[in-house]
């Protein structure tokens, strides 16, 4: 009988750990469309389709290879990943399949500014943090 009850207690402590991470990312959603917002009085929701349409769009990088975030996550944000420079393998994005992802809200906001500056060759606009993280939210399942 105490094995039924650990094994409930973990299941019960695994699903809020989950539950956390995809609140965490719906916060940053909402500070990001507020931001927007307020830089722009017109963008009023994230935009899911828009924000597929920024992971998979190709960017001229400041190196002047051309790159997307799909380049190192695939084009699934739910697969495990890997850095087209260095070949190390990176976890799923996707908070619904990795629940490591928005535990740290410093660090990604970290994140965001090394990756955007990489790719784009300067931060990337609230409206498109907050699209990306829309379309991040709604892949539950790798396809590999």
């Amino acid at each position: 009988m105490k094995m039924k009850t650990m094994m409930a207690a973990f299941g019960v402590l695994f699903s809020v750990h989950a539950l956390a991470d995809v609140t965490n990312a719906e916060k940053l959603v909402y500070k990001y469309t507020n931001i927007a917002h307020s830089a722009n009085p017109a963008f009023k929701a994230p935009s899911i389709t828009d924000g597929k349409i920024f992971f998979n769009r190709k960017f001229k990088t400041p190196s002047g290879k051309e790159a997307a975030c799909a380049s190192c996550h695939t084009n699934n944000p739910a697969n495990v990943g890997k850095n087209i420079v260095t070949n190390k393998e990176i976890p799923p994005l996707a908070p619904r399949v990795n629940t490591k992802r928005f535990t740290d809200l410093d660090k990604v906001e970290e994140e965001f500014t090394k990756h955007c500056n990489d790719i784009l060759g300067a931060d990337c606009a609230a409206s498109e943090k907050a699209n990306f993280i829309a379309y991040l939210l709604t892949e539950t399942k790798p396809s590999n």
